[in-house]
């Protein structure tokens, strides 16, 4: 319906529709619609692409564009490429430390698919439209163009306990002038790398946050030059539908949406699956002395968690504010944007930031069954999408292993990571912690009907050090990033072979790439699935930097010369993720034997079928048992600084015990390719070096 006087500017508005939340192409216009139940009145604002005045600033009438709590309009003619802002006010306001309306804000449309204002990175706006609040810079939602082909491209369905994880930033995969590539830094660039990681085995690229973020609001500057810092890693959304635009090649043209649509396809042309790391615990905001960009402005009791009687924000993400995620509007908005970037972005899962706060209510206490993490996992339309929990928060709530997750959840396994990392350090007392891990973290898991692929193993990931630096500080060496070394993680685990930092002693180069194939093995050779972070497959290093955020330089980009001159790392990682790849022994669908008096792991220290659990022990012995369905494997850890003596399992059937890997060897005969492992030379031992992994294949 029309009302009369209702052609604006040249546009014809009509009452619209309350859903879908944004604005959605329709065959004669474009629906915008917007959720603020504290409002008193909303105005829709359009502009032509680039110009600065709006061409329609339109009231929207309570009376006829607003149902229930969605207030919304109907542009009649309108076609993709408008942008678009809402205004908000409420008049009288009797708790403004509550509602932060602000009538003359242009506001973010929270549901905006595609985002106008940033499309170069870190460029800062001209001095005639610096914003008044600080260092983000103004943006509009844009209608993006919802056509696009898809060819043959369908989702890959690859199982949890299959999938090997990659996990890499788009920016920081090839904005260094070494990656080669003909659009660095982009989404363009990344699909530019695929043969690459296809190359390499795995099977999914998780990637840091692709959102609208603004990597101008970092207030740190490097002490050393004086530069102002960036929020390199992303962690800041403005925009959760919202590609980033300044990582698309297109520029201000505005492709971002299809050019990430690209990406995917290419992706799954490849056979390899994308993962986003989703920020919804907070926005970028900030407390209450920060920005008002769009949820503020539109309902900030709504969207955030707030204490009713001073109006600050409760903050469980140590980023200033908290997202109210099980409020039924957020929960929604939430659930809207994953089924928005599985259906129409074809993204097959997601890694959740800080995902314990999604299991907080709307006064921050701890739910028993949160209802937005139970409706994400029974929702039918992400029933094949990947659902990875980071299960803590900054807030010290940690529930790796109980996490709650109606069998649908896997988690980040934290305490793999620092289990693993203080056996091969040779901490004492770690064998039967390791041998838990290696297994699969039952302790963790099973207790709960969830089997080994909810945990997703690894040793690093891009919050804390490298793995080069991990076997290379003892100590976090994070004075670049402007916060006098304050930030990041003390507790490492970590070990520098003798020398803090960089070495050219060769005992001491040497022991550190024998701890790193030490490192990669047995993530490699875990039940579970296995998460590599990007760079570590050739020994990228951050100069001992736990908490490169604010790093967008060589710090944290992916230094492609690396490939030749670490090759032999290289080379060792792509043969074990091909072993795993061909041994099903080591992707364990299931804690549990068909028949129980048949199972399928034995452990044994140095003698035959004898444990050795004892706390000075830190040498183990796995032995995955082949049952007719695969090779028996023998997988050795010693981690004392003198070598160990192993006697073999026996093995039926005149099959002998073949060498695969001992990481005590150096390259190029510390590993084979599969298939072709030779015979051990005493068939009832083998003898493994100090800080040393070996694995032999019973064929």
């Amino acid at each position: 319906m029309i009302r009369s006087g209702e052609e604006r500017s040249g546009f014809r508005v009509a009452r619209g529709h309350p859903l879908p939340l944004g604005a959605s192409v329709r065959r004669d216009g474009i629906n915008f619609a917007a959720f603020s139940t504290h409002a008193t009145s909303v105005r829709l604002v359009l502009f032509r692409p680039g110009e600065r005045d709006p061409v329609l600033d339109y009231a929207l009438d309570a009376r006829y564009n607003r149902t229930g709590d969605v207030w919304h309009a109907l542009v009649l003619a309108a076609d993709p490429g408008l942008e678009y802002c809402f205004r908000a006010h409420m008049d009288p306001n009797p708790a403004p430390h509550l509602h932060r309306f602000q009538p003359d804000r242009l506001l973010l449309d929270p549901c905006a698919k595609a985002v106008s204002g940033a499309p170069v990175w870190g460029q800062p706006p001209p001095p005639s439209d610096a914003p008044a609040h600080g260092r983000i810079r103004p943006r509009r939602a844009r209608v993006a163009e919802e056509e696009f082909d898809w060819g043959e491209e369908h989702p890959l369905g690859h199982h949890l306990a299959d999938s090997v994880i990659y996990e890499a930033h788009v920016r920081g995969f090839t904005v260094d002038p070494s990656s080669g590539v003909a659009h660095p830094g982009t989404f363009r660039g990344l699909v530019e790398k695929i043969p690459y990681l296809k190359a390499l085995g795995v099977t999914a690229v998780e990637l840091m946050p692709v959102t609208e973020f603004e990597e101008n609001d970092n207030v740190c500057r490097d002490p050393r030059t004086g530069m102002r810092l960036r929020n390199f890693w992303g962690y800041q959304p403005l925009a959760f539908f919202a590609p980033k635009a300044a990582y698309a090649a297109s520029g201000p043209s505005g492709g971002e949406v299809h050019e990430f649509r690209e990406m995917v396809r290419s992706f799954h042309e490849a056979g390899i699956e994308l993962v986003l790391d989703m920020v919804f615990n907070h926005t970028g905001e900030g407390d209450e002395t920060g920005p008002t960009v769009s949820f503020r402005g539109l309902d900030n009791a709504t969207y955030y968690i707030l204490d009713p009687e001073t109006g600050r924000y409760l903050n469980y993400s140590a980023c200033g504010n908290t997202l109210n995620c099980n409020h039924p509007v957020v929960r929604g908005m939430i659930l809207g944007c994953l089924r928005y970037w599985v259906t129409e972005m074809h993204v097959d899962g997601f890694r959740f930031d800080l995902a314990s706060i999604l299991g907080r209510g709307r006064d921050g206490e701890v739910l028993a069954n949160p209802p937005l993490l139970e409706v994400i996992a029974g929702d039918a339309v992400l029933a094949r999408t990947k659902l990875i929990a980071e299960a803590w928060d900054a807030a010290g709530l940690y529930q790796v292993g109980t996490f709650p997750h109606w069998g649908r959840w896997a988690e980040w396994n934290g305490r793999f990571r620092d289990d693993v990392r203080r056996f091969v350090r040779g901490d004492p007392g770690m064998a039967a912690a390791l041998a838990t891990r290696l297994a699969g973290s039952s302790d963790l898991y099973q207790h709960d009907g969830r089997e080994p692929h909810h945990s997703v193993n690894f040793v690093t990931s891009h919050d804390g050090f490298t793995l080069a630096d991990l076997v290379s500080y003892r100590r976090k060496h994070n004075l670049a990033n402007g916060q006098e070394n304050r930030d990041g993680q003390d507790e490492n685990f970590s070990f520098d072979m003798g020398v803090e930092g960089p070495s050219s002693a060769p005992s001491v180069l040497a022991a550190r790439r024998r701890q790193s194939r030490n490192l990669m093995a047995l993530l490699l050779l875990s039940q579970g699935v296995p998460m590599i972070l990007g760079g570590d497959e050739v020994g990228r290093s951050q100069g001992g930097n736990n908490n490169a955020w604010s790093q967008d330089n060589g710090t944290s980009w992916f230094d492609w010369s690396l490939l030749e001159r670490n090759g032999d790392l290289l080379r060792f990682v792509t043969r074990l993720i091909r072993f795993r790849e061909a041994h099903p022994n080591l992707r364990r669908r299931s804690f549990t034997e068909p028949d129980p008096a048949a199972p399928w792991v034995a452990w044994q220290g140095t003698r035959r079928g004898a444990p050795d659990w004892s706390p000075e022990c830190c040498w183990l012995g796995m032995h995955l048992l082949g049952l007719g369905r695969d090779d028996d494997l023998f997988v050795i850890s010693n981690a004392a600084e003198v070598s160990r003596r192993f006697e073999l399992p026996l093995l039926g059937g005149g099959s002998r015990w073949r060498l695969f890997l001992d990481t005590s060897l150096e390259p190029p005969s510390e590993i084979v390719e599969p298939g072709l492992e030779t015979p051990v030379p005493r068939p009832d031992e083998y003898e493994v070096g100090p800080q040393s992994v070996a694995v032999l294949v019973g064929r």
